[in-house]
């Protein structure tokens, strides 16, 4: 895979990084269900054995246990990749997760991070978020300043090479950058969250930072592997079951489209998820796409996108199905 520079960092990462959101498991607030530990390990390898160069993770991730997962799979190689992961989300022992911006509890979760990932540094530790469910940053001990300069002590200190930032929005980043160098932002974007085409991704774009998206296939809803079966029979601890894109009417329009992109894999012998992938790296804001990969064979479905060049055409017609599909 042919490396891209992750913003004005001396860090060369590959299109694809492999997602360990969902190898988190079930039971938190925002799982996906049963996870086989072994599974997980083996996803992260086949990622790894296909080319991908970078792991993002993050310490809410399964209250914990994504992070042990990365730390297990990666432990031993002789080349290890990038291990990208999150802080401000902490949680009790009741498993209740809640925000925290303060100096102190940002270090602490550096700590444990470094412990379960079985690290001395993290190569780049990310706000997960600047606010939580919605609600203002005022409602969240700290602030955004005093949480990158906690992390910029860290940085100092060898703890973290790199301050990234999640879910931020271009004021936030700019407040962010008024205190220390941020080389990255990570926001949600596919086909169906194209929110942060508007302000986020060219205020990233002028401002020289990098930008790793999640959710490219929309937590798997564009990968072609999505039926209405499989989602009617998602286990209670899926986030997915709640949210409104596996839901009428949006449901409908979204495998419509699936089918649109499934023409155009045809012509780059690939997979709807692939295309789907691929679009969001035509973005010249996009430094890279995190792929979710559960399984090796997840990883193995995914990795082509890396490769495919979409043309004008291509992205013309994905656009205009899109409208279509929207329109039913």
């Amino acid at each position: 895979m042919t490396l891209r520079m992750l913003g004005e960092s001396d860090l060369s990462i590959t299109p694809l990084g492999i997602g360990a959101w969902a190898i988190g498991g079930g039971n938190w607030e925002f799982g996906w269900g049963a996870q086989d530990d072994q599974e997980s390990i083996a996803a992260i390898r086949a990622g790894l054995d296909l080319g991908m160069n970078w792991v993002d993770t993050a310490a809410a991730y399964g209250l914990g246990h994504s992070e042990t997962m990365v730390g297990k799979a990666i432990q031993g190689l002789q080349t290890r990749p990038y291990v990208f992961t999150k802080c401000s989300l902490v949680w009790d022992k009741a498993g209740k997760i809640v925000h925290n911006l303060h100096g102190a509890s940002i270090r602490g979760e550096a700590e444990a991070s470094l412990k379960r990932l079985g690290l001395d540094s993290i190569d780049l530790y990310q706000i997960h978020w600047p606010a939580w469910h919605g609600r203002p940053e005022s409602a969240s001990p700290g602030s955004i300043e005093e949480a990158i300069g906690e992390m910029a002590k860290l940085k100092r200190e060898g703890k973290i090479r790199h301050i990234g930032v999640s879910n931020f929005d271009s004021g936030q980043m700019r407040r962010a950058m008024n205190v220390a160098p941020v080389v990255s932002v990570q926001p949600p974007y596919s086909l169906l969250a194209r929110e942060v085409e508007s302000a986020v991704l060219p205020f990233a774009l002028e401002n020289r930072i990098g930008v790793i998206v999640y959710s490219p296939m929309a937590s798997g809803l564009l990968s072609g592997a999505m039926t209405r079966e499989r989602i009617a029979a998602f286990p209670e601890d899926d986030w997915r079951k709640r949210s409104a894109n596996f839901q009428e009417p949006q449901l409908s329009r979204n495998l419509r489209l699936v089918e649109i992109l499934r023409g155009v894999g045809t012509r780059h012998s690939a997979t709807p998820g692939e295309v789907a992938i691929a679009w969001t790296l035509r973005n010249p804001a996009v430094s890279g796409a995190i792929v979710g990969i559960r399984s090796a064979s997840q990883a193995r479905g995914v990795a082509g996108a890396a490769d495919i060049e979409l043309s004008a055409e291509d992205a013309t017609e994905i656009e205009q199905g899109l409208a279509v599909a929207a329109g039913g």
